[in-house]
């Protein structure tokens, strides 16, 4: 029971808690439905940012062009609907594009054994460069009314955007194929260890590669709806985004070497900072000072679990003083790594 208690997850709840309770006691307006509704939407794109990177990121790898897709697909939707294409037809045009920018992050990656973070880095001003390239500096609105209410709306009766509910859709589905499936499990074999993962038999490439995919696809439906909400498709929108997306990710619990993380803490992580952004908000604190808090959370993420393993290395050489255990309380090395999904789990 203490060990759930102490799970970062749980405490990531208990900070949430923590947030909205001062909020709704310290900001007028914090708690009313309406503003609920606005701190769920600002986070949206955020949101589907970060289920794009927790797959990539439990492998070990990163993708930080996220919001330059994002802006890219956004720009390509303004230059289509500005030549007069119907926005169903637009839909499935800027969701292949998506997809193809991150197949190839995925072959510079996958295929030629290049660092993801270079690539990524790299790949991060080429499609922002290319953004600019297809819209220029200016702006395109007036998009169809009838399809704005999916980015700007709620449920009716309830203070539930329509926009988190595909946000929840997404997050169900990652969370059913990270944790109770056969990928999911190789996900964190690879995480953990990818030459073991490839001597086990689990495909490494491809995995890989199909991830980088989803993960285009993600950003070009997150530009979608980022694009009707605003109401106007630019080539810089959601520029800076990869950088909070990241935080979220790794104050979840989501360790950058990978094989560590759950989906319900990248949740909590979301809602923790989507509170915290709004409490800001309401205060009147300005966005320089939001972007310090981003990058505090950020270190500190990275920071926890680094400490947490110094503190139960000093705590081992107690544990040896105290005499070996006896050989029945010595733990059993499958059930100690079946919880990690490792490849040996993968081959049974």
């Amino acid at each position: 029971m203490r060990e759930k208690l102490l799970r970062w997850e749980s405490i990531l709840v208990v900070l949430c808690v923590a947030v909205f309770v001062w909020g709704s006691t310290s900001t007028p307006g914090f708690a009313e439905t309406d503003n609920i509704s606005f701190l769920l939407l600002d986070y949206t794109e955020v949101a589907l940012i970060a289920l794009a990177l927790l797959p990539i990121i439990l492998t070990g790898e990163i993708d930080l062009s996220v919001a330059s897709i994002l802006g890219f697909c956004s720009a390509l939707t303004g230059v289509l609907w500005d030549a007069g294409m119907s926005f169903e037809t637009i839909v499935p045009l800027v969701i292949v594009a998506g997809a193809v920018l991150g197949s190839l992050n995925a072959t510079l990656i996958v295929k030629f054994g290049l660092p993801a973070l270079a690539v990524t880095i790299g790949t991060l001003g080429l499609y922002r460069g290319l953004a600019y390239i297809v819209l220029g500096d200016g702006a395109v609105t007036g998009f169809p009314d009838a399809y704005r209410p999916i980015a700007t709306d709620t449920i009716p009766g309830t203070f539930l955007p329509y926009a988190t509910l595909i946000v929840i859709v997404v997050g169900v589905l990652a969370a059913v194929v990270v944790h109770y499936t056969p990928v999911g499990r190789s996900l964190y074999a690879i995480g953990l260890g990818e030459q073991t993962a490839r001597f086990s038999g689990i495909r490494v490439q491809r995995i890989k590669f199909a991830l980088y995919i989803v993960s285009g696809i993600l950003c070009a439906l997150a530009s979608l709806i980022y694009t009707l909400r605003y109401n106007s498709a630019r080539a810089d929108n959601a520029n800076g985004l990869e950088l909070i997306a990241v935080a979220a990710v790794l104050l979840g619990g989501v360790s950058i070497f990978g094989g560590r993380g759950t989906v319900i803490g990248v949740g909590s992580a979301l809602l923790l900072m989507a509170g915290l952004r709004n409490v800001l908000f309401l205060n009147d604190v300005t966005n320089e000072i939001q972007n310090v808090i981003n990058g505090l959370l950020l270190i500190i993420s990275v920071l926890v679990p680094v400490v947490a393993n110094l503190v139960r290395k000093r705590r081992q050489p107690v544990a040896v003083a105290a005499g070996p255990p006896s050989q029945e309380t010595l733990p059993d090395p499958v059930g100690a790594t079946a919880s990690h999904g490792t490849p040996e789990e993968d081959q049974r």
